[in-house]
């Protein structure tokens, strides 16, 4: 399950408006997370969709390399602290990556402020539950 299929990726600009205007947020260095439920059919839990502002980067090798590693921690992390969080919500999750730090890091920090970030977003899905 360590895939990152095209069916998990948010492309629909339906999707990403209905994201952006009535999802929530927070920040965690160096990532902006949006997220919202809504109720649609769905294959997996969660959409995905990593961005990084082009003001702040301006050459597209920087770009890429940036959502290359955030796509790959995602990858790696998704199904244990993400996907076995979701199984039992009959929602799909949508939820925005924005990087919003201000150097490129290595890899090892993206994937440690990445796991950091998915065990946020449970507590605040789940408050009650002590995860």
């Amino acid at each position: 399950m360590n895939k990152f299929y095209k069916e998990e990726r948010l492309c629909s600009k339906k999707s990403l408006d209905l994201l952006f205007k009535n999802g929530s947020s927070f920040l965690l260095y160096p990532f902006r997370v949006t997220y919202s439920f809504v109720a649609e059919s769905h294959n997996y839990p969660a959409q995905v969709v990593i961005n990084v502002a082009k003001k702040r980067y301006k050459h597209a090798v920087d770009r890429n390399l940036i959502k290359r590693r955030t796509r790959e921690a995602y990858r790696l992390q998704k199904q244990t602290l993400l996907y076995s969080f979701l199984a039992d919500k009959p929602e799909l999750l949508l939820l925005s990556l924005q990087y919003v730090g201000k150097q490129k890091y290595e890899y090892a920090f993206f994937e440690k402020k990445l796991a950091q970030a998915l065990k946020k977003l449970q507590t605040l899905i789940n408050p009650d539950e002590n995860n």
